[in-house]
């Protein structure tokens, strides 16, 4: 009796055993089969296979030890630049008393392509509209292909990219420290000029004038009259220049990202930028920072021949309008910018 059972029971467990097997033999073939059916998908050039990351270079280790002969001779050029930065800062941080540890809330302007390792600092007036639009690119996975395709409004809206201050501490400084970190930069005073003539002197504006012409209207322009008290949309370069010296504006909170300065926008001198690209030379650097990334061949830049950009001429008009105490106060404010980015002191300027 005790080995009839004991036969039963190993018996169970034999038939258990043969039903699991092909059980999953069935579920190896059902999946065979699914892998035969499924549609054989076209390569997006801006998607990263994660099968193929490991190993492979990335953008900083091709711009530090170009593969690439055609790079090398941008890769001097950049280092000349990082040098520039690192000179000035050192030099502003012997004088300056001032010690700063950066903060999430610091980060808000650098834009993350996770699938192809970059840190993008956006700054206002430097064609940061197109870099975001190259960047929804890189970052959409396929969703997108043509840069221009994108409507300027939509590259703006902030949930489109993803950027540095969503991270934890951990992950950003993991981020910082290996992902390749770039920003693009201008003549600070053709920048301003361009930010005000953009946000003061345009109808479609009004955003503007409501938030900030009123308020320099208020304090700086005597007898003004009650529409300019009401829209602000007449802002003159004199009050606007008045306006960014008052000490009571540096009391009232950081100025707006599109006046701000590079320095505290993207704060060079405490995160170390691998390369500095300029809107002087904006497509060469531009078409440079995709070769880098290996999409050099499959997306450019957008051409920027736009006839209405503030030039050196335009900016020497309007800074003739201003006083020389004014222009020196400017030239204080923005004087990190000139330094660490290799500008010259405009001629025009009267400092003595």
């Amino acid at each position: 009796m005790k080995q009839t059972l004991s036969e039963l029971m190993r018996m169970s467990r034999i038939c258990r055993m043969v039903f699991a097997t092909c059980l999953g033999s069935f579920i190896l073939v059902i999946f065979y089969f699914q892998s035969m059916f499924q549609p054989v998908m076209r390569r997006n050039p801006f998607v990263v296979d994660g099968c193929c990351r490991k190993g492979s270079r990335n953008a900083l280790q091709e711009l530090y030890n170009p593969t690439q002969p055609e790079l090398s001779g941008a890769a001097v050029l950049h280092q000349t630049r990082r040098d520039q930065v690192v000179d000035a800062c050192r030099v502003y941080s012997a004088s300056s008393r001032k010690r700063r540890v950066l903060t999430p809330g610091d980060l808000k302007h650098l834009v993350v392509d996770e699938d192809h390792e970059l840190i993008y600092c956006y700054v206002p007036k430097v064609a940061c509209t197109n870099w975001k639009r190259v960047m929804m690119v890189l970052t959409g996975r396929g969703k997108y292909s043509d840069p221009m395709e994108i409507p300027s409004n939509e590259a703006h809206v902030p949930s489109n990219l993803k950027t540095l201050n969503q991270y934890s501490i951990a992950e950003i400084n993991h981020r910082l420290k290996n992902y390749l970190k770039f920003l693009f930069v201008r003549e600070p005073f053709e920048r301003l000029v361009s930010a005000y003539r953009n946000k003061f002197t345009l109808k479609y504006n009004s955003s503007f004038h409501k938030r900030f012409g009123t308020r320099i209207v208020r304090r700086y322009r005597k007898n003004a009259t009650q529409d300019a008290l009401l829209n602000g949309a007449d802002v003159k370069f004199k009050e606007f220049a008045e306006y960014l010296v008052d000490p009571a504006t540096q009391r009232d909170g950081p100025l707006n990202e599109h006046w701000q300065t590079v320095y505290q926008l993207c704060h060079p001198c405490h995160i170390h930028y691998d390369l500095v690209g300029k809107y002087e030379t904006l497509e060469e650097d531009a078409n440079y920072v995709l070769r880098l990334v290996g999409v050099g061949d499959s997306l450019h830049f957008p051409s920027y021949a736009k006839s209405t950009r503030t030039t050196d001429a335009m900016a020497a008009q309007f800074f003739s309008n201003i006083s020389t105490q004014q222009q020196i106060q400017l030239y204080q404010l923005y004087k990190l910018d000139f330094l660490m980015f290799n500008y010259s002191t405009p001629s025009y300027l009267r400092l003595d």
